[in-house]
């Protein structure tokens, strides 16, 4: 399925564009606010190919994608457009105030989110080098490498005033006006020279203004972008139109500037500092049953949308202390998803289940980690669980050592510098925990048996095993048309003969035929593709085309079931190929040997053209 394709089909099933108020993405998942959560199909999402699956948390629809989110999320743009009242439309299900809670702040952050990524990566590249001695800690290179990853930690009421006056729907403009307000230099340099004037206030008709140093904070522009919001609305609701052009945005600054001074920003600013406090303090009093608790649930956050609520304080934790705690728990939970994705990868003989895991483990240990967990661990429960427990036992190891991450960025083993501990090959260690523990629980307990054996081991007494299969078995055509090697099918599954070995068919005729006598041990609803068993043990799969269980059984036909029996030249499916083509769905078809490990060698036909019935696969017994 084709990114434009998923995108559409997507949009369908969430209830179409008149459904989405409106919608955003983080690093793997799209995020819709629906007016009607109850009209999205979250079922049929998940299955879709390419989905890893579908949620309503929070009162938010999230679509979890994995790597390929951003150009997923470029083709609902395309299909999308949201217009200022569908923007203001009000839902009818009320949410929750801690839902509405986290859902604010995941859509303010969730935008800025790969500026943050990009500064805390930057600021890793310039620990590792230095670190390791391969460039000069003091040359003009670090300073200006230290900069730029500085830039967005710096200036981040200015990114957050952006995406804050996007959620709260008020003027972009003012909201930039209002950071400006906190970062310019008579309140920073004031701030900063406290130490040496001992004057920390000044004076506004009266007023006391406080001098704080407002750069890297949080809390206190989302609270004045709040307060805009209003003060906005109000100034334009009693301001005449012809004034204003004129007076408006000056009378809101006039009122938002000083407020903010006097009462927002100092307020927001204990606020942050109180909690970077207050989690130290839990740390502390907690230690090593406070971190064991955070590591094992780090994951469940993830998993619920959540751990985006949690990025401010992780945020505002190092700009107050220099370190964050809760960053380490987030580094242990990538480490045990990943290492449990490597544990079903090590145990499981389904090439197709260790391929997944594979690429899953890889992009979760390099912090990405949705594909592992709901493409594989949640797939198999116990992994899951076992990747909380490593997870826990991970970060509490880690606080015996006083373990911290310096700047907020992906956990992962390329952003390992930025994590400090008292004793380096600790964090190491820690490390080796949860990823090594989470491995070996899996391999060991974590996997069903039919996950570790070849093939799922039929249990119909008429079953025959591969044995009774006498020196060659011929597999004749069940097609008329083009023969193909796999290699040329545009499907990696079936090109780098993860599923099976065998050839392809470009069908002349829209009839498939019993190539022998047998079983059929697969039929999916969708009808576009079906496992047979023959009599002898001999496991095939016939696929017709390319990604047409998107057509849902549209243009299949077929009298059989799963568990029918049949003989040689039966018609067991039919297809129309002009309207599955007209779909825009190609029509080569797959037909592979789905259990080739029982054999010593699968031969593919060397046929260009091939009607049904004419040998295509012939089966070597080992």
């Amino acid at each position: 399925m084709t990114n434009e394709e998923l995108a559409k089909k997507i949009v369908e099933k969430i209830g179409g564009e008149e459904n989405i108020q409106n919608f955003t993405h983080c690093a793997t998942r799209l995020r819709f606010n629906l007016k009607d959560n109850s009209k999205a199909d979250l079922k049929t999402i998940a299955n879709l190919d390419g989905v890893l699956n579908a949620q309503l948390q929070n009162g938010q629809t999230q679509v979890i994608i994995g790597a390929k989110v951003q150009k997923i999320y470029h083709e609902v743009q395309k299909i999308v457009k949201i217009d200022e009242d569908a923007a203001h439309f009000e839902p009818a299900e009320k949410k929750g105030k801690i839902s509405s809670v986290i859902e604010t702040i995941a859509g303010i952050f969730s935008p800025a989110i790969p500026m943050i990524i990009a500064g805390g990566m930057l600021k890793a590249v310039v620990s590792l080098l230095t670190t390791y001695n391969l460039i000069n800690a003091e040359s003009s290179e670090v300073a200006i490498l230290s900069m730029i990853g500085d830039l967005v930690f710096y200036f981040l009421p200015f990114i957050l005033a952006l995406s804050a006056a996007k959620k709260f729907k008020t003027n972009e403009f003012l909201a930039l006006g209002l950071a400006a307000g906190y970062m310019y230099p008579t309140i920073l340099n004031g701030a900063l020279a406290i130490a040496d004037t001992g004057v920390d206030t000044i004076s506004f008709f009266g007023l006391p203004i406080l001098l704080v140093n407002y750069k890297s904070t949080v809390i206190p522009i989302i609270l004045s972008v709040w307060f805009l919001s209003y003060v906005d609305k109000w100034v334009n609701k009693f301001m005449p139109d012809f004034l204003k052009i004129i007076f408006s945005a000056m009378i809101v600054l006039l009122i938002m500037i000083p407020l903010q001074l006097v009462v927002l920003g100092p307020i927001g600013s204990y606020v942050g500092e109180y909690l970077a406090i207050f989690i130290r303090w839990f740390y502390t009093v907690g230690g090593v049953f406070s971190a064991f608790a955070l590591g094992g649930t780090r994951s469940l956050l993830t998993m619920l949308g959540m751990h985006y609520a949690i990025g401010p304080l992780q945020i505002q934790e190092i700009a107050a202390t220099g370190g964050s705690y809760i960053l380490v728990s987030a580094l242990t939970a990538n480490m045990s998803q990943a290492g449990a994705a490597l544990g079903v990868f090590l145990r499981a003989k389904d090439k197709s289940v260790k391929s997944l895991a594979a690429t899953s483990s890889i992009s979760a240990f390099l912090g990405i980690t949705e594909p592992a967990m709901f493409g594989v661990n949640l797939r198999y429960k116990r992994p899951f669980g076992f990747a909380l427990l490593s997870s826990a036992i991970g970060a509490a190891f880690l606080s015996l050592f006083n373990a911290q991450g310096t700047a907020y960025v992906p956990p992962s083993l390329l952003t390992l510098p930025v994590f400090t501990a008292n004793n380096f090959g600790a964090l190491i260690i820690g490390v080796l925990i949860s990823a090594g523990l989470a491995c070996v629980l899996t391999y060991l307990f974590g996997l069903p048996k039919e996950v570790t054996t070849a093939r799922v081991e039929p249990t119909d007494d008429s079953v025959m095993i591969s044995s009774k299969v006498k020196e060659n078995f011929v597999i004749e055509s069940p097609l008329s048309g083009e023969v193909i090697s796999l290699a040329e099918v545009n499907d990696e599954v079936f090109s780098q003969e993860l599923v099976g070995k065998g050839n392809a068919i470009i069908p002349t005729e829209g009839k498939i035929v019993a190539p022998f006598d047998g079983t059929i041990s697969v039929f999916f609803d969708s009808k576009h593709a079906l496992g047979l068993l023959s009599d002898e043990g001999v496991e095939i799969l016939i696929h017709v085309g390319i990604d047409t269980v998107n057509l849902e059984g549209k243009y299949f036909s077929s009298t059989l079931k799963q568990g029918d029996t049949f003989k040689k030249g039966d018609v067991l499916l039919t297809f129309d190929i002009d309207k599955i083509k007209a779909s825009g769905y190609e029509i080569s078809t797959p037909i592979v040997v789905t259990n080739m490990d029982a054999y010593q060698e699968i031969i593919s036909s060397e046929h260009k053209l091939i009607k049904t019935g004419e040998s295509l696969i012939k089966v070597q017994t080992k």
